[in-house]
């Protein structure tokens, strides 16, 4: 999570997590932290191509939004740019946005329905872009909300970068199904997650793909210290937007959700996130997502004691999760 860590730290520490065990890294593309005791908001580009540098395992941004303060042709390049860099490691995640860090460029911040179909108007210009420059042509786009002139991408690897679509509900997941290449979640129960999967596949089959061989990908915050009372102080200092129980693409400042997080209490985050200092709790949660069939699960661990963390999920989780 770039809010919390200082690029060049951010960077260190995704070094350090590979040495113990960790084989990819997702980095979040915020302008804006959540709340300003988070500290940060790198730029994810640079951050990620320097954390390809430093490791060898999968790299991609979690989540972009090419709809606001990106068009989707710039969205493209970048990740066409990294792709061909670092070829086979690059994977282009996408999502909806937030205002917190798409109203800063002053467009119109538009209700739910039309910032998803933005969505996945900027998907169809990414994937006739990567398709028309991997076969050598050109290619426009004249659509609703986006116009892309006759162009190419003139660097651009042989096999285009994966598409994963960020979705939580229904609609969106059979929509991704159809357009993209795997889907980006967050943790849930078991059942909705579930209903996730058989939408994704529906819209997958509903284009003559095989949805068994698509990513599923899970993004999982948990709170780990060496005891539950600091893991539980660290998740209402550095992460209380994890604990907050509506939706929250509306709020606009770091500020105006400092003062929503002044009414989180430990108990909203029950059912949200693990919080714990026993490793093992850990594990059977991860382990539980694993057994529902996610294919990559990307942990996010609150606090700022990320070392600490790393050494022990390395030696006390990762080794005893199976697929």
């Amino acid at each position: 999570m770039l809010e919390q860590f200082a690029p060049a730290e951010a960077v260190a520490l995704a070094a350090y997590a590979e040495q113990h065990g960790f084989r990819g890294v997702m980095a979040d593309d915020h302008f804006q932290p959540w709340v300003p005791q988070q500290g940060n908001a790198g730029f994810v580009w640079n951050v990620l191509t320097a954390v390809a540098e430093r490791t060898t395992g999968d790299i991609g941004p979690g989540v972009t939004a090419p709809t606001y303060r990106w068009h989707p042709a710039i969205v493209a390049q970048a990740s066409a740019t990294l792709a061909s860099m670092y070829p086979g490691r690059h994977w282009l995640g996408i999502g909806s946005g937030e205002a917190l860090n798409e109203h800063i460029v002053g467009a119109y911040w538009p209700e739910p329905a039309e910032r998803i179909n933005r969505m996945f108007e900027a998907i169809e210009v990414i994937s006739k872009l990567f398709a028309a420059s991997i076969a050598g042509r050109d290619v426009k786009h004249s659509g609703p909300h986006f116009t892309l002139e006759s162009t190419r991408l003139w660097t651009m690897p042989r096999v285009a970068p994966e598409i994963l679509v960020a979705t939580s509900g229904p609609l969106t997941a059979r929509r991704a199904g159809r357009v993209a290449d795997g889907l980006i979640t967050v943790a849930a129960p078991l059942e909705r997650i579930a209903g996730l999967f058989d939408r994704f596949a529906l819209g997958a089959r509903d284009a003559g793909k095989d949805p068994a061989t698509m990513p599923r990908v899970l993004q999982l915050h948990l709170s780990w210290a060496p005891t539950d009372e600091e893991a539980m102080r660290n998740a209402l200092v550095e992460w209380p937007n994890g604990g907050m129980r509506f939706p929250k693409s509306d709020i606009r400042s770091p500020f105006e959700f400092e003062q929503v997080a002044r009414m989180v209490r430990p108990e909203d985050f029950e059912g949200r996130m693990v919080i714990s200092s026993d490793p093992d709790v850990h594990r059977r949660s991860i382990q539980q997502y694993a057994d529902l069939g996610f294919d990559r699960i990307y942990l996010h661990n609150v606090g700022r004691n990320q070392r600490e963390w790393i050494e022990v999920f390395g030696r006390d989780v990762l080794p005893f999760v199976r697929r």
